[in-house]
């Protein structure tokens, strides 16, 4: 999404590298990358999970859902324990974006 790659540009260099390992690891291995590099988003009732760079040692997460047989990171934000409401921010806006791509 053109969002979340501008979100991804504004990373540091090798928070931006460890970001786009874990999503080509996302898309090697689909639903069976689990934890620690990937987990649920609590309290949200849609499915929405976190990538978690650096088998979740890195500060920034990248949201996402499967749409179809794509994994679409919408939205990249701080790690919820570094800055929650930076995080709850990313939260929204990740199912802003995902809601206007899945047309609801």
């Amino acid at each position: 999404m053109p969002e979340a790659e501008d979100e991804l540009g504004a990373l540091p260099e090798p928070e931006r590298a460890a970001m786009i390992n874990a999503d080509k690891k996302l898309r090697a291995l689909g639903p069976q990358l689990g934890a620690p590099h990937t987990s649920a988003v609590l309290g949200i009732e849609e499915t929405l999970r976190e990538l978690r760079p650096r088998a979740g040692r890195s500060p920034w997460r990248g949201l996402y859902r499967r749409v179809g047989q794509e994994f679409l990171i919408a939205a990249i934000g701080p790690d919820a324990e570094v800055d929650r409401r930076g995080f709850d921010r990313a939260v929204r806006q990740a199912l802003d974006r995902l809601e206007k791509v899945e047309g609801r």
